[in-house]
């Protein structure tokens, strides 16, 4: 391809450290996409004929096919995708073939190629997020009044309804999905037809190539779109966002899990055993779930440094932005899918949450319980956390306390105190948007289908 201007052969190691091919090859189907229509704009330009164009696209046809099949076979000379592409289509359509590339680089062609390939990835990804968020809300829904503990600083904290918390993760990937979308509209830009780096002198019609490929939109600078990178940047951020949710996820479920909780049991299809201890039950897929965003984070890392330093234009070590970016895709399209099954085959515990549940997570009900008689908040919290220490010294429950011993702390307790400990009713006081209340959270369910219909 580039020969020519060489005295000698490349170098064999060199040559092994160069090629790409062993990773680049998943491009073949946006590769072969982008040269049908550059070899439709060349025609358009008068640069090809139309029998010329048709046999092109007639050869690009076949050796996609072969890709499809795997029967496509590499040669050492293939350098990468692009110039296995060629070679092929050179032996299956002869010299017309070296026409192809006229006005075209590598540099603005993988370009597009990769821009072609994430937006694959990011509808791929979206659907799967969308799988999971619907097994979240079918748990829910077969689980609307179930009570649990809820935790902050993984303390018991106050009573909450179990789809609550299940549906705090499908709003997680509510946002995880809409920053895909955001990051499909930034990608949506066309470099094909910027050259190596000065653009095209051929008279090629950009705006035709973006309607063909999809993209909203022509590359403002050319220089500029053979070095972009950043929409492979954002896709691994959100990636790695993705894998931190889910490995959140992954984190309950292993607790809730435990002999410790038994708040939910994993389905056996889900689990793994011991090799030295026959009654272990590991929860190894979110185990697994937490594990694999330590490698979506480090395909962002990797990319990241691979950017910072380059000058401007196309660089060589451009070439390393594929291997993270299929890991991730890889990662995530493996993950997914195996965390929805999880959520769908979950055996909830209710008995166990409930019984999890205890008085002491009611002292903010009892604070408002003053604050509606007038006390102010600051001194109903001194007041009910005075209340806590006497249950705490005598050794019982805060609904052990009798209605004199709170009435001895504030004047403002009546008989009717001990009303307060009520777990249902606690929960269902809280029926503001957002809430755990029941009818919030039927609410936020529906507002969730509507937002994946």
């Amino acid at each position: 391809m580039w020969g020519g201007r060489f005295s000698k052969s490349i170098d064999d190691a060199f040559a092994r450290l160069n090629a790409s091919f062993g990773f680049d090859w998943r491009l073949y189907d946006a590769d072969i996409r982008g040269s049908i229509a550059y070899a439709n704009a060349l025609a358009r330009a008068n640069i090809l004929t139309d029998a010329e164009r048709d046999t092109l696209i007639d050869g690009l046809a076949r050796v996609k096919q072969e890709f499809a099949t795997q029967t496509f076979a590499a040669k050492p000379g293939d350098e990468d995708i692009h110039t296995a592409i060629e070679r092929r289509l050179g032996e299956l359509v002869g010299t017309v073939a070296g026409k192809l590339h006229t006005g075209r680089s590598r540099n603005d062609q993988v370009a597009t190629d990769t821009r072609l390939f994430v937006h694959d990835a990011i509808r791929n990804t979206q659907h799967a997020i969308r799988d999971l968020q619907r097994a979240l809300i079918e748990k829910s829904e077969s689980h609307l009044d179930v009570l649990m503990p809820g935790y902050t600083h993984l303390q018991r904290a106050q009573p909450i309804l179990f789809s609550h918390w299940l549906m705090s993760y499908f709003w997680m990937l509510e946002r995880d999905r809409a920053r895909l979308a955001d990051g499909a509209a930034r990608a949506s830009v066309l470099p094909l037809g910027a050259g190596a780096l000065a653009g095209n002198a051929l008279g090629i019609d950009r705006e035709f190539l973006a309607r063909a490929l999809g993209f909203a939109r022509v590359s403002e600078n050319s220089i500029d779109a053979v070095s972009d990178r950043d929409f492979i940047a954002e896709f691994l951020f959100d990636a790695a966002l993705l894998g931190a949710h889910l490995s959140r996820l992954g984190e309950d479920l292993v607790l809730y899990s435990s002999a410790e909780f038994e708040f939910v049991t994993m389905d056996d299809a889900y689990a793994t055993g011991s090799s030295l201890m026959p009654q272990k039950k590991n929860p190894d897929a979110m185990e697994l779930a937490r594990g694999k965003s330590a490698r979506l984070i480090g395909d962002l890392t990797t990319l990241l440094a691979l950017l910072k330093g380059l000058p401007s234009s196309y660089d060589k070590d451009l070439q390393e932005d594929k291997e993270p970016l299929f890991d991730a895709v890889d990662t995530l399209d493996a993950l997914l899918p195996v965390v929805a099954g999880v959520v769908r085959t979950l055996r909830v515990n209710a008995d166990a949450m409930r019984a999890a549940l205890d008085a002491s997570m009611l002292a903010t009900d009892l604070a408002d319980y003053l604050v509606r008689r007038g006390v102010p908040f600051r001194d109903a919290h001194r007041q009910v956390g005075e209340a806590v220490r006497l249950a705490e010294q005598r050794g019982v429950a805060l609904s052990d306390l009798s209605a004199e011993d709170f009435k001895n702390i504030a004047p403002e307790f009546g008989a009717d105190v001990k009303d307060v400990f009520d777990f249902a009713r606690s929960v269902a006081a809280r029926e503001v948007i957002g809430g755990t209340g029941p009818n919030a959270v039927r609410q936020q369910i529906a507002r969730a289908k509507q937002r994946i219909a």
